[in-house]
This record gives structure tokens, sequence and C-alpha cells, in this order.
């Protein structure tokens, strides 16, 4: 574990110039603010605080009580990837100025809550996390919201929409983006420098390549970590990515779907409980597991609709969640079955590498937030001894068995009702409070799901202007 004068000193070998301290809001976005490597001091930053107005930052103080600081974590130190001049970069946790306790709002705290209630149980002591973040880079982007209009535009080489006019002829068609070579995966060498950019960040990869998504859908594998060094993890990969391609004169986004009638971009997130070292999701059950990761299954699936108002928490979020795309709608568990909630990886025999993947987060989600919440459901099935039912076998979305299996909820308000009928178990062990879910659910209903209900889609002029 680095200390405070292990981060001066790397501040002084590789003569940085700047400082820069970054958390993340309720909602997931990443915050910073920097400043000159003079004026750091290492009590500033890791005992006293550094101060911030807290009722700027999303569903965090109201202006009556907005002071907060910020305390640095001295391990999250490391050479900015981005910032042109040679720049510390340091993930800080959110405090109050007064009873110097713990921001009960800030995300990475409820991250580590939920890490130290686990291991209060006493059933496990780590939860490895290994998140697959697709994404989509494109050429270009336009969109406009206002009063009298609304309109949205992408391109990019690679678009099967572009194949009508002279020029670059290799477009990956949709649904069709899975491995294809370059001259039609046409970013490769973009990806590569995004991989060789999260590696010089401390990020460990294992591989990258072309999503199913046409017009440029990517996917970049991280190398699994426990829970909250992966969550700082995501917000490093989501800054990388966007910056790289942003350097390259292209753009990135992690909306889930950016592209009508093609695949969207999820956020499918492996889990396994692990204690004194040794895996414990390995067993003599379905598909290799231990009873455990059963019930573990269980405790997602009974929460499932709970769980998206946080793990798909955007009213685009749904859009992604359809059948059709391999999209994970149906409530069910599966080796292999992609169209399952919950599936069991086959690719090893190695109890080490048991694990289960939960299909239906996406990228836009708070990964504290997200993880933390999958853990806690989780662990709800563990000690509840929550049966997951049968597995799912069988193509569950052929003509034999249409309209017999069960399905998520299909919209975002669905999935905040979903949450605030079914929450006890993120209040266990004080992991989630109640100020917070009320703070996200409050932002969601205000902000996202009434001004899209509200607001005219340009679709609807093509169906009913004539009316």
């Amino acid at each position: 574990m680095a200390t405070p004068k292990d981060v001066s000193k790397m501040i002084k070998d590789l003569d940085l110039k700047m400082v820069d301290v970054k958390f993340t809001d309720l909602f997931g976005e990443w915050q910073h603010f920097s400043l000159p490597v003079e004026a750091f001091s290492e009590e500033a930053a890791f005992e006293e605080g550094m101060g911030f107005d807290g009722s700027s930052i999303r569903g965090f103080q109201s202006i009556e009580s907005s002071d907060m600081v910020l305390l640095a974590d001295p391990d999250s130190a490391m050479v900015d990837p981005v910032c042109t001049l040679p720049t510390l970069s340091m993930t800080g946790d959110v405090y109050d100025p007064i009873t110097r306790t713990p921001y009960s709002r800030d995300p990475r705290f409820i991250a580590k809550k939920a890490v130290e209630y686990l291991k209060g149980t006493g059933i496990a002591d780590t939860v490895y996390i290994g998140p697959e973040a697709e994404f989509f880079v494109f050429d270009k982007v336009m969109f406009s919201a206002g009063e009298y209009s609304s309109a949205y535009e992408i391109d990019s080489i690679e678009g099967p929409w572009n194949s009508g006019i002279f020029g670059f002829g290799h477009s990956v068609p949709h649904k069709r983006g899975y491995f294809p070579v370059p001259p039609l995966d046409t970013l490769q060498g973009l990806r590569s420098e995004m991989v060789r950019t999260l590696i010089a960040s401390g990020v460990d990869i294992e591989l990258h390549h072309h999503e199913v998504g046409t017009a440029g859908q990517c996917e970049i594998d991280m190398k699994y970590k426990p829970l909250v060094r992966m969550a700082d993890q995501v917000q490093i990969y989501k800054y990388v990515v966007k910056n790289v391609a942003q350097k390259a004169g292209k753009t990135a986004t992690f909306m889930p779907k950016p592209i009508y009638a093609d695949n969207g971009s999820g956020m499918h997130t492996h889990q396994s409980l692990w204690k004194d070292g040794q895996p414990l999701f390995a067993g003599d059950g379905y598909a290799g597991l231990s009873q455990m990761a059963l019930w573990y299954i269980g405790g997602l699936l009974k929460h499932i609709n709970a769980l998206l108002a946080i793990c798909a928490p955007t009213t685009n979020s749904y859009r992604r969640l359809v059948p059709g795309y391999e999209a994970p709608v149906v409530v069910a568990y599966s080796a292999r079955n992609r169209s399952a909630a919950c599936r069991i990886p086959m690719y090893s025999n190695s109890p080490k590498a048991k694990r289960v993947e939960f299909r239906c987060p996406d990228p836009a989600a708070n990964p504290y937030l997200a993880f933390a919440a999958c853990l806690m459901a989780g662990l709800d099935g563990i000690k509840n001894q929550i049966d997951p039912g049968e597995p799912a076998e069988v193509d569950l979305f052929d003509a034999e068995h249409a309209g017999k299996v069960k399905t998520t909820v299909g919209k975002l308000n669905e999935s905040l009702d979903a949450l605030a009928a079914d929450h006890d178990f993120l209040l266990e062990g004080g992991v989630f409070t109640p100020d917070v879910l009320e703070a996200f659910a409050r932002y969601k209903w205000e902000t996202e799901v009434g001004p899209v209900a509200l607001r005219p889609h340009p679709y609807e002029f093509l169906l009913y202007y004539n009316a």
C-alpha cells in the first residue's frame, strides 16, 4: 500500500508539475480539480482534506450545507494518461468537514461498506469483479433538444448506411461486427493505443476486439480485481477510452443504445466470492457451481428489477434491454445461454475461474453502486438460501417458448418502482442508506424519466403529423 510519503517522492522523482484529484458523483460521472505541485501538501491532501462545493455536484449537498472535503487515497496515485503537462492523478474520498466522517452519498464509500459487510458476514472476505464495458467509437456525432426542435445523428466510416456513396467500401452490416479483421475493423490500432494507455495507468488488460454492433462497437476486457479497485478502474477505463478517441479525432460513448436496430452496449459483470485465498463458487452442482453460487444467483434473480434501477440506470438502457439483440431480459440462469440474465461461463474447468456473469448492467451505471448492489443481492440470496429455480437450456425466444418466460421490467420508471418496493437488502449493514436511494431516485424521476416522457419524439412526427 502506498503512503503519502510515496506520493511526494513520486512527484519529485518524476518531476511532475500538477496534481489532479478526482471523485465520482452519485450518478457515476468523474469530477476533478487540479493544483500546481507547489501548492500540494501531504497534510492538506491526506489529513485535513481539500474543500469543494458539494451543492454543485449532482445528488450531493443542498446549498445551506454545501462545504465538503476530499481526502486523497495515496494508493490510487498514478501519472494521468491524458493531461498535457506531467500530472499526478489521485482518487479522493468525500468527507463531512465538521464531523470528519465519510459522506453517506459518496459512491466509493458505499462500495467500501459493501466489502466490509461481506467480511462481517463471515461468508467470504473478497469479491472479485470482472466487468465487460462495451462502447461505440463514432467519427461524428450531433444532438440537440430544445422547445422547438429535437435531433441526433451519428456517423462512422464502418456504418452500412455509407455503402451507397463512393468511398471506403468495407462497411460492417448490422449485428455482424463480432471479430472482423481490418479493414472491416477500422479501430484495431485505436483500441491497441487505448490498451497501452490503460496498462501504463496501472490497469491490467486481457484482450480487446470489435463487438457485434456496426459503426465501431468495441470491447476491452480488464482482468478481474477486488470490488473497490475494479470500480476505480472502470472510471479510469472510461476516461482513457473517451480521451484517446478524441485525440484521434473520433468520439467514444458508453451510452447503452445509440443505434436503432443494432446491438447495444452492456457491462456484463462477472462476480465470484473467495475466502482465505480460496474460490467459493466452484462445486459439484449445475455447471460446476457450488451451492453458495446458486444461492447467490437466486439473490440476483429475486432482486433483478430493483437492481436494474442502479445497474441499468437510464431511459436509454431500456432501448437495449429488448429481445432480439443478445440482450439479457429473461429472468433465468444458464451455462452458455446468453439470453438469460445470469450466465455461467464454461471456458475453463479451473475452480478459480468459476464465476457468475450478471448480464443486465450497462456502462452508464455508476460502477461503485452497481457492483455494491449486485454483491448485496447475492449475499441476500446466500443468507436466505434463495433457490434460483431450474436452469434455462433452450433458446428462450424461439416460437415454442415465446410468452412462457419471465422477463425484466422494460422501462426506467418501472425499475425505479421496483427499487422503491424492494430495497431492504441494500440497507443491510448500513451499506446503502435511505438518503442515498431517495436522492438517486428523485433525480432519476425529475431529470430523466419525466423530461424524456414529456418531449415529442421525432418519430412521432413521422407517425402522427398528418393525423
